[in-house]
């Protein structure tokens, strides 16, 4: 356990599932109460709350789409609300919808980049003044080597997730002489169920690019998160930690 996690409270979103679920759990363990948002599958949610609870975990879910910022508000007046403060924020929620370009639609850049982009915007603007108040706060917002080297197929979430990347390192030029650091986790191929919707030849074709030969645990990315969130990395801001076993070497 990392000593200065305990008793620390976190916004987690899209953590119902995936890598964020991870994150929760692995932040949990460590003691970090959490609020996470879901869009609309409550059972799921309500769920994972009791499996958290059952850990010994202190947790909240609530229903926001991070594309609403009258939801995100709500979403974080309830975490204050529930928890007095809050010290880290992992933007996670993300989707794809992968197409070639020439096929795209406008609905399918238009939710891709909402979602991914515009919802770590939305939800970073409401929380980084909490975080200049109280003059500290940790931030990691989930990219991609997607964002990093692209992905044929994927100009929307590859558009999405380098913005993403931009975002991380212009906040944490404004926001490091106030004690708060921003970074950003590029993830490769991950056992989730992002990765699932993938099709098995593209899939195949993908790996043989990864020098380790296999695809990553959400487990994997969830400790170099915590890593990112904890006094452990107290000098590092601005940075993109690729989590994707060699891909984008």
């Amino acid at each position: 356990m990392l000593e200065d996690l305990p008793g620390k409270v976190a916004v987690v979103t899209g953590g119902c599932r995936g890598i964020g679920k991870e994150i929760v759990l692995e932040l949990v363990k460590n003691k970090v109460k959490v609020a996470f948002n879901y869009v609309s599958n409550k059972n799921a949610a309500s769920h994972f709350v009791n499996e958290v609870e059952e850990l010994g975990g202190e947790v909240i879910a609530a229903q926001a789409d991070v594309r609403n910022q009258i939801e995100v508000r709500a979403f974080i007046d309830t975490t204050k609300k529930r928890f007095g403060r809050i010290d880290f924020l992992v933007n996670n929620a993300g989707i794809l919808k992968d197409k070639l370009l020439m096929v795209m639609s406008d609905e399918e850049w238009k939710d891709v980049i909402e979602t991914n982009l515009y919802g770590t915007f939305f939800i970073t603007r409401q929380i980084i003044v909490n975080f200049l108040k109280q003059k500290s706060g940790s931030i990691v917002n989930l990219s991609s080597t997607a964002g990093l080297i692209g992905n044929a197929g994927q100009v929307n979430y590859s558009s999405s997730k380098a913005g993403i990347i931009g975002l991380t390192k212009s906040l944490a030029k404004e926001v490091a002489p106030y004690g708060i650091r921003v970074n950003a986790v590029a993830p490769g191929y991950i056992q989730t169920d992002m990765v699932k919707t993938l099709n098995e030849s593209r899939l195949i074709e993908g790996l043989h690019l990864v020098p380790m030969k296999r695809i990553g645990r959400p487990e994997e990315v969830a400790k170099v998160v915590l890593f990112l969130l904890s006094d452990a990395s107290s000098y590092i801001t601005g940075q993109v930690i690729p989590i994707d076993g060699g891909l984008a070497i």
